[in-house]
């Protein structure tokens, strides 16, 4: 049976965060697969809407791309209304019988779990990996696999707040990724 890790978020834009993450995870859960599955409407935050699904998706494309193992899940996009991990995870289970999945996420979800839709049902489908975060507790009433993982602290957030300042992100993200930015006028001023 393969062993996917689903590591879900906005990806508004990926970066290298992101991907130290997946690989870490991937290599040090002895998994086969990644799985970037970007969200339509997060349950728990704001959708930025700095960019459209077309542009997220491409941006995640270049972003992983030369990575045998890592993947794109387009199965929250193609539904409507907000991404409940539950509904995915119930549908991925039984499309992809010959597959375990594993939820990565980081410690700021971590904290959040109790207030997951279905989340004690969610448990029964999927083992979830957290990822440590610095500032977040890492403590949970539900069984967790914690993955070690170089503490980064880069989020999609200050991507787009420094590139609407006309601050660089070279080193932040991919060059492939800031390429495509800079060539679309993405989150520019």
């Amino acid at each position: 049976m393969k062993k996917i890790g689903i590591l879900g978020g906005t990806f508004d834009p990926p970066h290298l965060g992101h991907l130290i993450i997946a690989n870490e995870v991937l290599n040090t859960m002895s998994l086969d697969e990644i799985w970037f599955m970007p969200n339509q409407e997060p349950p728990h935050k704001k959708k930025s809407n700095a960019i459209d699904d077309e542009d997220r998706v491409n941006l995640l494309k270049l972003a992983i791309q030369g990575h045998p193992n890592f993947k794109i899940e387009l199965i929250e996009l193609k539904r409507k209304g907000p991404s409940y991990s539950y509904e995915t995870m119930k549908i991925l289970k039984e499309t992809h019988l010959d597959k375990q999945f594993y939820f990565i996420i980081g410690a700021d979800m971590i904290e959040y779990l109790p207030k997951w839709y279905n989340i004690d049902e969610l448990f029964d489908i999927v083992q979830f990996i957290g990822v440590r975060r610095p500032s977040y507790s890492h403590q949970s009433p539900y069984p967790i696999l914690y993955a070690e993982v170089p503490e980064i602290n880069i989020s999609s957030s200050l991507i787009r707040s420094r590139l609407k300042e006309g601050k660089t992100v070279r080193y932040i993200v991919p060059d492939s990724v800031r390429s495509y930015i800079k060539e679309k006028n993405l989150y520019g001023p």
